[in-house]
């Protein structure tokens, strides 16, 4: 009976232990109170902004014009310093022109040979055409003498050729800069053979850079989306010159303003691109060619376009959404269509309304239908648009 009686004592305090600790947490939990997180937001505004669209492209010297060697032989000379500024005319390249002042030794050779030639058949024309008047010889012999004078003269004239080549041939061992211009590295060196594929045949590159080239391409659908655009500014407007920007590579905008040198005539039917080539004035010779740049121009002046800051959007897949924040302060993801950016800020197409309350800061911690305390921050606050961050 006392075993029984502590067993039943011990059961009722493990009822009344597991009793606590189902009580603790249960009061521990109304004592718990969970903040709203704090974003920055803003207001979507209605602006006239500029749309602009960019295309990569690639700089080229104003005109680029190759060094070639057009004789065989050895290069016996480099006359220039790599890299630097070359007048025209300037001495670039010797070439081993041995062979070659042999062949116009021979050419020169052929022709005074071919010459006295022609003189005995000339006077041999002047002796039987007397004696042919009077019967002495007969006319076959004359006409066989005036035959062999016109083949000689033939022969003169195909010799004289012969001896102008040679001497062109000799004149281009010795190669000079073709224009005024930054020349670059030469693929050759003293000793190699040039002139003959797979040896080097392309010298050297000489540029023109006072002024300086971009080549880019735009899709065909991007081509007649402008000529649209176009079609319906002014009249007054349609005429001027339409200002280019470049981009550098490291974000930076040249100081100078460009403008289009001409366009393909046909697009191309593997990529479905049309190329345009601009030019920029270069007078620092801060850019060469070979350059990687964007290509920026205004398209349109869009009257009361929706912006927000740039910032405010993440980016997936091509995809791009931002949070907002509805009449009961829930954050809501929106899934928005860009049309270009300006400034600090993005103009949308779609997806937002005038008055909508964005998220700016503090997005990353945000999830949908969470409940957020909206700190307003005015667009006027941000940066203008064109500034440095």
């Amino acid at each position: 009976m006392v075993n029984l009686k502590k067993r039943s004592d011990v059961f009722i305090l493990f009822l009344l232990g597991f009793a606590l600790i189902l009580l603790i947490p249960a009061c521990g939990d109304e004592e718990v109170v969970v903040k709203p997180l704090e974003v920055k937001v803003t207001k979507v505004a209605a602006k006239d902004v500029p749309i602009t669209r960019e295309w990569v492209g690639q700089t080229l010297g104003a005109v680029d014009i190759e060094i070639r060697a057009r004789v065989e032989g050895w290069l016996q000379g480099i006359h220039f310093k790599e890299g630097s500024e070359v007048k025209k005319g300037t001495l670039l390249y010797t070439i081993d022109a041995t062979e070659l002042r042999e062949a116009v030794a021979q050419a020169e050779g052929r022709v005074a040979s071919v010459q006295t030639l022609l003189i005995q058949a000339e006077e041999d024309v002047k002796r039987y055409t007397p004696l042919a008047e009077v019967g002495a010889v007969s006319k076959r012999d004359l006409e066989i003498a005036i035959s062999k004078y016109e083949s000689k003269k033939g022969e003169l004239d195909a010799a004289l050729a012969s001896l102008s080549i040679a001497k062109v041939n000799l004149g281009y061992a010795t190669i000079s800069a073709p224009i005024n211009g930054l020349i670059g590295i030469s693929a050759a060196r003293v000793g190699d053979f040039v002139g003959r594929f797979p040896n080097p045949v392309i010298l050297n590159t000489v540029s023109r850079v006072d002024s300086i080239h971009v080549r880019f391409s735009i899709s065909e659908q991007e081509y007649l989306e402008l000529i649209r655009q176009l079609r319906q500014i002014d009249k007054s407007e349609s005429h001027q010159r339409r200002e280019l920007e470049m981009v550098l590579a490291d974000g930076s905008v040249y100081d100078q303003k460009g403008f289009i040198s001409f366009a393909q005539r046909q697009i191309d039917a593997t990529t479905g691109t049309l190329q345009f080539e601009a030019s920029f004035p270069n007078d620092e010779r801060i850019l060469r060619p070979g350059q990687f740049a964007k290509i920026r121009t205004v398209v349109e002046n869009r009257i009361g376009a929706l912006v927000i800051p740039s910032r405010s959007m993440t980016e997936l897949q091509g995809q791009y959404t931002v949070y907002i924040v509805d009449e009961n302060n829930k954050a809501q993801l929106r899934i928005v269509k860009t049309a270009s950016s300006y400034g600090q800020y993005t103009v949308i197409e779609s997806g937002l309304n005038e008055g909508d309350i964005v998220i700016i800061e503090g997005m990353q911690k945000v999830r949908p239908d969470m409940v957020v305390v909206p700190v307003e921050s005015s667009l006027n606050e941000e940066k203008k648009p064109g500034e440095n961050k």
